[in-house]
């Protein structure tokens, strides 16, 4: 083995998908799985569609383009860039948008293309995010049906990524209700009204999710079990000790700012036994990991090193061992970006 690692538990990953997905098929609400948050891995990705995902989506094109090998629909989460269009509609089938200049340009490129690219517009609904504002969606529709080499199937909106906005029935339903006001002014039927991510779960298995309501974009349900009660660990990181020896709580000497520009401040506990850890910050922030043995605590980082104090520990802990940490969204989405870090692949 070589570390830092993250072993990523590919059988508990499938058998979320699955169980979110029963969940969602009783409510005819389709999934997408979003892969970003590792970096669309195809081995990771390959457990998505096992458990049954209606298409793969990612925010970079760069990930999208490892997705081709499998049989679903890609989606291209983040609004594109102008100077990314021809890529997007030769590697995404979907792509979601809030500018009529940017979906002009899909459009050009698509006919070069000799395709029809595929649309989701979004609506802002309050997170201040990407999206339309709810007064200009039918001028934007109307536009977007002028435009060649596009087809709008259907409209969207994100909440609580940025502004944390907490979705519910009323924002929810405004966007339902935009869906039937576009149905009916331009005499289409929409073939997605896409309510958010993960975040938006808990209206289905509450039983208030809009009917209009067809599909959810999510990934962090998967990687953390979010509302499942199932498999909450699905990626977990293993990091060596380097160094371990007791040392002050607190430094000695004038404290200026440390790698990072930030004036630490610690607390003076006296003398405690200390590992030092071969992971650092630019692998992962360590305010979001934790390790599984929770007589450990976690006081810091610099750049490549990760240090715990373990004076509490009742194991005998020595340089060579290995320390797991259970992970969140977040420190899973850095472990799998830095090049660093071992994937490890457990089936």
């Amino acid at each position: 083995m070589q570390y830092p690692s993250i072993n990523v538990y590919l059988n508990k990953l499938t058998q979320n998908v699955s169980l979110a997905k029963k969940i969602c098929d009783a409510h005819e609400i389709e999934i997408i799985g979003v892969t970003k948050g590792f970096c669309g891995h195809p081995g990771i990705a390959e457990a998505y569609v096992k458990g049954g995902v209606s298409g793969l989506a990612d925010s970079r094109i760069k990930n999208l383009k490892k997705l081709g090998c499998f049989n679903v629909p890609r989606y291209l989460l983040r609004i594109p860039m102008l100077s990314e269009a021809a890529d997007v509609v030769k590697y995404a089938d979907v792509s979601l948008n809030s500018e009529l200049e940017t979906i002009r340009t899909l459009g050009r490129e698509a006919v070069l293309q000799s395709k029809r690219h595929k649309i989701i517009l979004m609506l802002e609904l309050g997170d201040i995010r990407e999206g339309v504002l709810i007064e200009d969606v039918l001028d934007y529709v109307q536009a977007i049906s002028e435009i060649k080499g596009i087809k709008l199937v259907g409209i969207g909106a994100n909440l609580s990524c940025f502004g944390g906005v907490i979705p519910d029935e009323n924002n929810l339903g405004l966007l339902a209700q935009k869906a039937e006001q576009i149905e009916n002014k331009f005499k289409i039927k929409l073939e997605i009204v896409s309510g958010g991510s993960t975040s938006s779960f808990h209206l289905i298995k509450q039983g208030k999710m809009p009917a209009r309501i067809n599909q959810l974009r999510m990934g962090e349900i998967f990687i953390q079990g979010t509302g499942l009660n199932v498999h909450s660990q699905v990626f977990q990181l293993q990091a060596e000790i380097i160094e371990v020896k007791s040392k002050p709580s607190a430094p000695t000497g004038d404290i200026g700012l440390d790698a990072f520009f930030r004036k630490p401040v610690f607390e003076d506990r006296g003398i405690r036994k200390k590992a030092l850890l071969a992971v650092g910050k630019q692998d992962v922030d360590p305010d979001h990991i934790r390790p599984c043995d929770s007589d450990l605590e976690v006081i810091g980082a610099s750049g490549d090193h990760l240090i715990l104090d373990i004076e509490s520990s009742s194991k005998d802990y020595r340089v060579g061992d290995i320390i797991d940490f259970d992970l969140n969204y977040v420190s899973t989405l850095n472990l799998m970006t830095s090049e660093y870090v071992h994937k490890v692949m457990i089936y």
